[in-house]
């Protein structure tokens, strides 16, 4: 974590595509919104597959449960991955890998075939632990809490544009080219998944693992310890109790943002009485605000941990994650559009700044098995939806049902008092941001130079 060649500002070289660090910024967070976009591409059209294939209340539930179920053991093998092969090879594959079940729903026919191919569509939410893990090995911790935060919330974002864009695209096929609807939805999901397989390809020739290079060619050179040696860093990882708080307060926040994704669009539709393309359009506002959230709550979390170090940056979480819980509780109890709309952009504010504020702290959990880390906090967020996927399933009225996942976060916020650092941990991050902050300062290029990589990379 503690590289030379990091780069330690995103906004004053953020058009320098020269640089690996920036390029890899770019290109990660583009590859992760494009894989949220095909991950919830579905979502906005499930009034008309909901109809088509004559889905019931909890089926459509099992499908949203299905969504983000994989999810949850493919981050934790990404994660181990990433540490092993290198965060561009792993990404690579998983685009490409991952287009083939968003083409391929097109097939369903029936409620088991469409779950099944919902279900294989989850695994592409593991992108977001490489692109967390990209942006941390690339960014000094000055800054890594800003990246992180941003390449996410921005590819986060691709949750609310495919809200937009997916009913648009599913318009053009029927009303322009005159398809029928059940070949609309298909054709739509079709393209999503084309632009995955076309940006695996442009990932592994527009991006390098670290600023010094590729794993393969630096442990080749002895520049890396092997790969190898990655499995015990995995298990230091899992018995650190402070990734598990993490784990579940990560839940509570991307968890939420996840099942809000699902059901927004529905929620509109049934609660609101609004039309396919009014309920997309609403439903956006929520994932839009990722646009600049996420990154106000790395940029607040980078702020407290320069003031106050570590525990800065908790209780920071634990603030955002509070105003989350009371933000979706207020939500809950609106049956008026005109304030339902308000009360849900102040929710995604606080759901999204608490996801950033959770990744400005992940990277300082654990240098020596960052992909672990990142991979088990990663599938909190999506054990949290799968858990809270289920009020949805049953007879519990949808605005009660957010009712009770307001107060349970609430609860979950104080886990942020089980993450402590030992004082060695404190100082050791204080005299890195300062020096960091600098390099910044002092107007240092952040050329790579022929120095060893540590073995905290691994």
């Amino acid at each position: 974590m503690d590289g030379k060649n990091r780069a330690t500002s995103l906004w004053g070289n953020f058009f320098n595509l020269a640089m690996p660090q920036i390029r890899t910024f770019h290109m990660s967070w583009f590859a992760f919104f494009l894989c949220f976009f095909a991950w919830f591409g579905i979502a906005p059209l499930m009034a008309v597959v909901r109809e088509e294939l004559e889905l019931t209340k909890s089926q459509v539930g099992s499908c949203i449960i299905a969504s983000v179920a994989i999810t949850v053991l493919a981050r934790l093998f990404i994660g181990w991955l990433c540490d092993r092969v290198g965060p561009r090879i792993t990404y690579t594959w998983l685009l490409v890998l991952g287009s083939i079940p968003v083409m391929g729903i097109g097939f369903a026919y029936d409620f088991t075939s469409f779950l099944i191919f919902r279900l294989m569509i989850g695994a592409i939410g593991a992108s977001f632990v490489i692109t967390q893990y990209h942006t941390s090995v690339m960014f000094a911790p000055n800054v890594v809490g800003t990246a992180n935060a941003t390449s996410a919330g921005w590819g986060n974002l691709g949750g609310g544009v495919t809200q937009l864009v997916m009913p648009a695209l599913f318009a053009f096929f029927v009303g322009v080219l005159g398809f029928s609807e059940a070949i609309g939805w298909r054709s739509a999901m079709f393209v999503a998944g084309l632009v995955c397989l076309l940006t695996g390809v442009a990932y592994y020739f527009l991006t390098q693992d670290v600023p010094e290079g590729n794993f393969k060619d630096l442990r080749a050179a002895g520049k890396m310890p092997a790969g190898n040696k990655v499995s015990g860093a995995f298990l230091v990882a899992c018995l650190d109790p402070r990734v598990w708080a993490l784990f579940v307060i990560y839940g509570a926040c991307f968890g939420i943002e996840l099942t809000i994704n699902n059901v927004a669009a529905l929620y509109f539709a049934d609660y609101f009485g609004l039309g396919l393309a009014a309920a997309g359009v609403t439903a956006a506002s929520f994932g839009l605000m990722n646009l600049f959230a996420r990154t106000l709550g790395g940029a607040f979390g980078d702020k407290f941990g320069g003031k106050w170090g570590l525990k800065g940056r908790v209780f920071f979480l634990f603030l955002a994650l509070f105003c989350e819980g009371l933000a979706l509780m207020l939500f809950s109890q609106m049956t008026v559009l005109a304030l339902a709309i308000p009360a849900l952009i102040l929710f995604s504010l606080f759901v999204q700044m608490s996801e950033g504020a959770t990744f400005s702290v992940v990277p300082f959990i654990n240098k020596k098995a960052l992909g672990a880390v990142a991979g088990i906090v990663g599938a909190g967020g999506n054990a949290g939806a799968v858990a809270a996927g289920f009020l949805f399933k049953g007879e519990v009225a949808w605005p009660t049902a957010l009712l009770i996942l307001g107060a349970i976060i609430v609860g979950c916020s104080f886990f942020s008092f089980l993450i402590r650092f030992s004082p060695e941990a404190e100082r050791e991050s204080q005299r890195d941001y300062q020096a960091a902050a600098a390099r910044q300062r002092d107007g240092e290029t952040e050329e790579v130079g022929p120095t060893e990589l540590e073995p905290v990379l691994t």
